[in-house]
């Protein structure tokens, strides 16, 4: 996938979580840093803890926890864990793609 040299899309990024466990900490942490690096002023990330609103689970198909679900841009990408592999939430968000021969490399030329 080519993306424009100047990557303007904006990410809209839904953490669910089922309270403040290390996992679901470790999880929010990692996705802070991954933003804050490679998606500068281009990102809002939205925390739904389900143990307070449980529904929400159903509504987007959740069954494991954390899970992290791209709302913006389209299309929906959910990837499921706490987030420590960076270079796998990178692809996974379609911010770095994967070049078999070269490894990973930005998406961005």
């Amino acid at each position: 996938m080519s993306h424009p040299t100047h990557d303007t899309r904006q990410y809209l990024l839904r953490l669910y979580v089922a309270g403040q466990t290390p996992k679901s900490i470790s999880a929010f942490a990692n996705l802070k840093n991954i933003c804050e690096e490679h998606l500068q002023g281009r990102y809002q990330i939205e925390v739904i803890d389900l143990l307070i609103n449980p529904t929400l689970a159903k509504d987007e198909q959740i069954f494991a926890l954390p899970t992290l679900i791209r709302k913006l841009p389209e299309p929906v990408i959910k990837i499921i864990g706490d987030l420590s592999n960076t270079e796998r939430v990178l692809v996974g968000l379609d911010i770095k793609v994967l070049a078999p021969e070269h490894g990973l490399k930005n998406a961005q030329p």
